[in-house]
């Protein structure tokens, strides 16, 4: 981090105007070492800190898991971090609201045979509003987290850059954050590695310097989301047709619940003649209650549909030229953003992918980056809808892939 106040500029270290002792910074304790270094550091240059830890559910079994979240055991470490570093601590019950907010949204994602993405949920609707008010009215000038993202100034506000340790990087987790959450938000980690910040945790003595890292969707007890989906919508494991995309019946599922895009495994069927050929899951029929399944060549995707687009770039989206703007879009969060262009619609936006991916789902998210570095981060939107680059062959023809009209 910078020093804590800079006398030239009366702004301290986050980039607020006062100096730390004068400056409450609310941080979200989630149990693990990323935050509880936050808390610390900032702990240590004198900043007025308030620990909050959400309560967010109470699953049995997840309480005690390792790399569980915002349940039991990480509840008590939060604690003990903020007794050691003494801070003030609170716990927060959001059980109902991240129940409804983001348990509800999960379930009935997987119900529709999308691929949902919780921790961007949690982010939106439950951490960075909810919470986001409570360090408000508590009178904090700003909620700080362990996020390894950055938020710099820029001619017209805040900006989201990428992190440091790229290795880290959640900036695809976080694309809807909106402008006004940006101004509040504060990520001290973003220009530390995660080697570092484990160190700084040495340093200091913190009992949770060697705590595993949190696991993605942190309310799945025993890993396996179909349990949860099912127990939440009941109705969501009726059973199907497992169908390809010639149109052929290749044998029975027991519902969409279990099948997510690109799978391979598991699907219950040979190699099926006339065409012995390795098959994946290209696409699922909430409807039909069919999982549709074909080549490897039928996942690669060049275009994206999106709704609920979140914009973080200079000027209006509204305003976005008509030829579309250059970006880098991530369509992954484990995979390194691709060349791109950005066209606004009326309903949302498409982008055309310079180059194809394969195993991209309606329910994730694409994240748009500047077509420069590709470092600052410009939003995001849900897809809705992809386009493959490959077209069922004709009887006789060979299976090659071809690109869109479009």
């Amino acid at each position: 981090m910078r020093n804590a106040f800079d006398e030239m500029t009366g702004l301290n270290s986050l980039d607020l105007p006062g100096r730390p002792e004068d400056t409450r910074v609310v941080v979200a304790m989630s149990g693990g070492v990323d935050s509880s270094v936050t808390a610390a550091l900032l702990k240590e240059q004198g900043y007025d800190v308030v620990g909050i830890t959400l309560q967010l559910y109470d699953h049995g079994a997840a309480v005690s898991r390792k790399g569980a979240c915002c349940a039991g055991q990480d509840i008590q470490d939060a604690r003990r971090v903020a007794d050691q570093i003494g801070i003030p601590h609170y716990v927060l019950d959001y059980e109902d609201r991240f129940r409804r907010a983001v348990m509800d949204d999960f379930a009935d994602s997987y119900a529709a045979g999308e691929t949902p993405i919780p921790c961007v949920r949690c982010n939106e609707r439950v951490k960075f509003r909810d919470l986001l008010d409570t360090a408000r009215d508590l009178g904090a000038a700003a909620l700080a987290t362990g996020h390894y993202i950055a938020s710099r100034r820029g001619a017209a506000g805040r900006e989201l850059h990428r992190p440091r340790d790229e290795e880290r990087d959640q900036s695809y987790f976080l694309f809807a954050t909106t402008q006004e959450q940006l101004e509040f938000l504060r990520f001290p980690l973003g220009e530390l590695t995660k080697p570092e910040a484990r160190a700084l945790a040495d340093r200091m003595g913190l009992e949770v310097a060697g705590k595993p890292d949190s696991q993605d969707i942190c309310f799945v007890p025993t890993g396996r989301y179909t349990t949860i989906v099912e127990k939440l919508r009941p109705g969501a494991s009726a059973p199907g047709e497992v169908v390809h995309l010639d149109g052929r019946v290749l044998g029975r599922h027991s519902g969409i619940v279990n099948f997510t895009i690109g799978q391979r495994r598991g699907l219950g069927i040979g190699a099926s003649e006339p065409v012995s050929e390795p098959l994946f899951v290209v696409k699922l029929d909430p409807l039909k209650r069919q999982v549709i399944v074909g080549p490897r060549e039928a996942l690669e995707t060049q275009k994206l549909t999106l709704r609920d687009i979140n914009w973080l770039g200079d000027g209006p989206f509204a305003e976005l030229p008509g030829e579309g703007l250059k970006i880098v879009a991530k369509v992954r969060s484990t995979r390194p953003p691709v060349p791109a262009r950005l066209f606004r619609t009326g309903e949302g936006a498409v982008v055309e992918l310079l180059e194809s991916e394969g195993g991209v789902a309606p329910g994730q998210a694409c994240v748009f980056y500047d077509g420069g570095g590709g470092q600052r981060v410009l939003g995001g939107g849900w897809i809705v809808r992809t386009e493959s680059c490959w077209q069922v062959p004709e009887a006789g023809t060979s299976r090659v892939a071809a690109p869109t009209a479009d």
